[in-house]
C-alpha cells in the first residue's frame, strides 16, 4: 500500500512575539498599498485611521490603537506614524460605513485599518446587507486614493461550527480578494493559536472582546500584513515600442522607432 508523504508543518513567522506566532498562510493576504508608499516617498507622517470594536475607548497605553502605533513605528523605523481611532462599541458595518465619509474628511488618512464582521455576526445582520455595506465602503475608500486593510472576525470555539458566523468570515475574505486589499486573517490566526496548548481564553475576554494579549497580537499581525504589503512590487509596464525576439521577449525597438542616440538631434 502506498502511503502519502507527511507534509512538513509550515514555519511560524519569527518576526512576531513568541505568543503571537502563526504561519504566514494563517496570518495575512497581501496586496499593494499605494497611498502609504506615496507617503513614505514624500517622507511625511503616515496617517492611519483605525475603526472597529477594538478601536473604541481610547486613553491608555494598553489600548489597541496605541499598540498598533507602537508596532508600526517599530517595524518602520524613522517613519512617523499617527494612528487615529474612531469607533463605537457594537457598531456594525453599515453604521461604520455611513460615518466613514465624515471621519475620512476630518482625519485625511493614508490608510484605514478596519476590524469588521464580529459585531455584525453577533447581531445576526442579514448576510447580503453586510456584504453590500462592506463592499461599498471599501470601494469608496479606495476611490479617494486611500489604502485599506481589513481584519476579519475573532475566533471563538463556541461559534466555530456556526454556519452563519463562518459565512460572515468568508464575506470579509471575499471582499478583500475581489477588491485586492490586504487582509489580516484574525479568525484563522486565533484558531491556530488556540490549538497550541492554549484555549481561546488567553486572547479573548468577555463579550467577544480581545484581552491585552489578544490586542497586542492583533496589532502585530496587522503590522506584519502592512509592512509585507509595502514590499509588493508594481507590475512592469511593457515598452509599447518594443517587438518580441524569437523567445517572445521584447528587447529592441520596433522598426522605424529606433531610439534616438544619446545627445541626439533636435
Amino acid at each position: 500500500m502506498k502511503v502519502a508523504p507527511v507534509q512538513a508543518a509550515e514555519a511560524l513567522d519569527q518576526s512576531l512575539s513568541p505568543e503571537c506566532r502563526v504561519p504566514g498562510s494563517k496570518l495575512y493576504t497581501l496586496a499593494k498599498l499605494n497611498a502609504v508608499k506615496a507617503a513614505l516617498k514624500e517622507k511625511r507622517p503616515i496617517r492611519v485611521l483605525s475603526i472597529g470594536s477594538s478601536s473604541a475607548g481610547l486613553g491608555t497605553g494598553s489600548s489597541y490603537p496605541v499598540k498598533l502605533e507602537n508596532a508600526l513605528e517599530s517595524a518602520l523605523p524613522d517613519v512617523q506614524i499617527e494612528v487615529e481611532a474612531r469607533s463605537l462599541p457594537g457598531e456594525v458595518a453599515s453604521g461604520a460605513g455611513e460615518r466613514l465619509r465624515t471621519i475620512v474628511a476630518e482625519v485625511e488618512p493614508d490608510l484605514v485599518v478596519w476590524q469588521v464582521g464580529t459585531n455584525d455576526a453577533l447581531a445576526r445582520v442579514d448576510i447580503d446587507t453586510f456584504a453590500e455595506a462592506l463592499d461599498e465602503s471599501v470601494k469608496w475608500v479606495m476611490s479617494h486614493d486611500i489604502d485599506i486593510v481589513l481584519i476579519d472576525p475573532v475566533f471563538t470555539a463556541s461559534l466555530a461550527q456556526d454556519d452563519y458566523y463562518n459565512r460572515m468570515v468568508g464575506i470579509v475574505q471575499e471582499v478583500a480578494r475581489r477588491e485586492a486589499v490586504p487582509l489580516v486573517h484574525r479568525y484563522a490566526a486565533m484558531r491556530f493559536l488556540s490549538t497550541r496548548g492554549n484555549d481561546e481564553a488567553h486572547m479573548l475576554g468577555r463579550q467577544f472582546r480581545l484581552n491585552d494579549l489578544g490586542l497586542r497580537c492583533m496589532a502585530e499581525h496587522a503590522t506584519r500584513a502592512i509592512t509585507l504589503s509595502l514590499l509588493q512590487s508594481d507590475p512592469v509596464k511593457p515598452d509599447p515600442n518594443a517587438v518580441p525576439d524569437r523567445t517572445g521577449t521584447a528587447t529592441r525597438p520596433a522598426p522605424g522607432r529606433e531610439a534616438a542616440p544619446v545627445g541626439g538631434g533636435n
